[in-house]
């Protein structure tokens, strides 16, 4: 029964669909066509538009994977925060603060009063 339906969409109900197009022979008559009759020609336009993407999506640029948007790409990665503790006695001035710069692998101290 499916594949009696199947094939009556292909040997007629398609062939039918396709000779009541209004396609005309040249690019101008695209111009002279009426609004229904452009209604009639939006299914076989979407249908081609589709195929036309799913042809040329393999070769558009790939989008961003999550882990090149990270910053801190190596750095005790099993922690979910890394945080690193200094006792506030063992700095010379209570106006320092430490700023890592997880992407050149340093360790910068800024100065800021509080």
């Amino acid at each position: 029964m499916v594949l009696e339906s199947i094939s009556r969409i292909i040997k007629v109900q398609l062939p039918a669909y396709l000779k009541k197009l209004p396609l005309p022979e040249t690019i101008g008559g695209f111009a002279r066509l009426t609004v229904s009759e452009w209604l009639r020609l939006l299914p076989l336009l979407g249908i081609l538009a589709l195929l036309g993407y799913l042809t040329i999506r393999p070769f558009l640029p790939k989008k961003k994977k999550q882990r090149d948007s990270l910053i801190n790409l190596k750095i005790q990665k099993e922690n979910p925060k890394v945080v690193n503790e200094i006792d506030i006695e063992d700095l010379n001035s209570a106006n320092v603060c430490y700023c890592r710069c997880w992407r050149s692998k340093t360790v910068n101290s800024l100065c800021a009063k509080y």
